[in-house]
């Protein structure tokens, strides 16, 4: 990947930061991460299929998808969004389905900055119900599959494939 992510996640607090930058202007990257068609080409590990069943993105709204692996395997994740602000801002929740039992979900805020040269800094900040789940979100390998899932979207951006 051109542009490193910084990941942070604070000792002993519930919250983590995610900061990818992308060679893209701001409003390819917002559309990027609205798109439904654009979204299943690169979010998560690469060795899942994304399907999405539904992705509802506007104030109000919500999604739900599910990453499927080459063994028949389905892993399903669902939200509500709480604001979409283009181009500018997403503020949402975010629930793994499969865990043991439910309510382990974050809320999730995403920034968009401007930067020289047509780039944009993408700000995540995500909020956890304790430091147990933001701990058990990093140990679940979240940090790779988001960095590939980063490196297949700066693989669009460079072939012009966001329009």
């Amino acid at each position: 990947m051109a542009n490193k992510t910084i990941v942070t996640a604070p000792e002993g607090k519930q919250e983590l930061s995610i900061i990818p930058e992308f060679d893209a202007p701001r409003e390819l990257v917002f559309k990027a991460f609205t798109d439904p068609e654009i979204v299943v080409k690169f979010l998560g590990p690469a060795r899942f299929t994304m399907t999405i069943e539904k992705w509802d993105m506007r104030t109000g709204g919500s999604y739900r998808y599910l990453n499927s692996d080459s063994n028949g395997n389905s892993f399903g994740f669902h939200g509500s969004i709480h604001e979409v602000l283009y181009p500018e801002r997403i503020i949402q929740t975010f629930e793994f389905e499969g865990l043991p039992e439910s309510g382990h979900v974050s809320l999730d805020f995403m920034r968009l900055e401007a930067l020289p040269g047509n780039r944009t800094k993408v700000v995540m900040h995500s909020i956890l119900p304790s430091v147990a789940d933001r701990d058990g979100m990093l140990m679940s390998g979240m940090e790779s599959g988001m960095n590939e899932g980063f490196e297949r979207l700066d693989k669009l951006f460079s072939q012009n494939l966001v329009r």
